[in-house]
């Protein structure tokens, strides 16, 4: 008979149970409902480019919602979003929400465009009141504002998305497919759902007259740098003609997550900064003939929980990549040169000579002998 310190009462069934990420541990969700529920997890404003070029002030809320519906049965990978949600939030609560972004904003004063992120699918019922949902596309609709939601792939269904048209036609939908290879979002991202799921969701937008924004993640768990950066030049290839825009977003370490969990066991390093320039000319060809947009934001760029180089460069970097998502000039990068960037170049030679799952490099901030001490 089995000792009872091995003995399972109920086997693990979401993927962040199997790898223990603690976002379930008392103590995350203590802090998840320590959350106002009547106010917004941030609200921020910022340049933007509308539809017909027209450059614009775009308000950006993000609000605490139920969560992502995916989240509840398993979880990406990498998604952090679970820290900002509450699980009872109500209408009530999200109108109050979208109140306190307008007055944030003064009542979105100079902003001709309004991105509404709800840590997962806008228009899904189990996530969001659909009273809600009706008021905030009635609203936007008749003021004028363009509307970004984000969605999952297999969430767009034709009667939704029919129902959304009939109040606000023309919005976008921005969909994370974060890899355009079906092996990678099994077994890197566990997103869900696959290509062929994703190519579906892209005819009914299309069919239903919404435009379609496509998020890449450049260099997911499980990954080496070469790889990365050889997969997303590929991905940006077969995703750029099916989509108005694509946003590539470098890793991120976000709490509580798979990805951090590798991270503090030093198995996971976020990409180069000279990554995504290269990713950027290696593509710029495919962006610049084509009639997608592709934007490359570096979320924590500089950082260590994100896309840096070795600290002396980052900053002049992450502006030139945000400028060329503006400009789509490759002269951002003509001037932009540091001693480290050799040193990149031997990792991404030496990962696409060896098979090493997690890569070859080092770590790219502190001194060499506190990290090898650190436990």
């Amino acid at each position: 008979m089995a000792s009872p310190l091995l003995r399972r009462h109920k086997p693990p069934s979401r993927l962040h149970e199997l790898v223990k990420a603690p976002e379930n541990h008392p103590a995350s969700i203590e802090r998840r409902e320590s959350w106002d529920a009547s106010r917004p997890a941030t609200v921020y404003t910022t340049p933007e480019i509308l539809p017909d070029g027209t450059p614009c002030t775009a308000a950006t809320v993000i609000l605490r919602t139920r969560g992502c519906t995916w989240w509840w049965k398993s979880g990406c990978t990498f998604c952090g979003y679970f820290n900002d949600v509450r699980d009872d939030v109500s209408s009530d609560d999200l109108f109050a929400q979208w109140e306190e972004a307008k007055r944030r904003t003064k009542n979105f004063e100079g902003c001709d465009m309004v991105k509404v992120y709800t840590s997962g699918t806008f228009f899904e019922d189990k996530e969001n009141p659909v009273e809600w949902q009706e008021a905030i596309l009635r609203e936007t609709h008749e003021r004028g504002l363009h509307l970004v939601v984000e969605a999952q792939a297999h969430l767009c269904k034709d009667e939704k998305l029919a129902w959304m048209a009939s109040i606000h036609p023309g919005l976008t939908v921005a969909i994370g497919l974060e890899a355009y290879d079906d092996a990678v979002l099994r077994f890197h991202v566990n997103k869900g759902f696959n290509l062929k799921t994703w190519n579906s969701a892209v005819e009914r937008l299309r069919f239903h007259g919404f435009r379609i924004k496509t998020y890449l993640l450049f260099k997911p768990p499980f990954m080496s740098e070469g790889d990365a950066l050889g997969h997303s030049i590929r991905w940006i290839k077969g995703v750029s003609p099916l989509s108005d825009e694509v946003s590539i977003n470098p890793m991120n370490i976000q709490k509580r997550t798979i990805v951090d969990r590798l991270h503090r066991s030093r198995e996971y390093r976020p990409p180069w900064l000279w990554s995504l320039v290269e990713m950027i000319r290696e593509s710029h060809q495919t962006i610049s003939s084509g009639d997608s947009r592709v934007i490359v934001h570096p979320t924590a760029g500089g950082k260590i929980r994100g896309a840096h180089n070795c600290g002396s460069c980052d900053k002049d970097v992450v502006a030139a990549i945000e400028r060329y998502s503006v400009s789509s000039d490759l002269d951002e990068f003509s001037n932009i040169n540091c001693s480290c960037k050799s040193i990149w170049h031997d990792e991404i030679r030496s990962d696409c000579a060896l098979p090493v799952q997690f890569g070859t490099g080092l770590s790219r901030r502190g001194k060499l002998q506190r990290l090898l001490r650190a436990p």
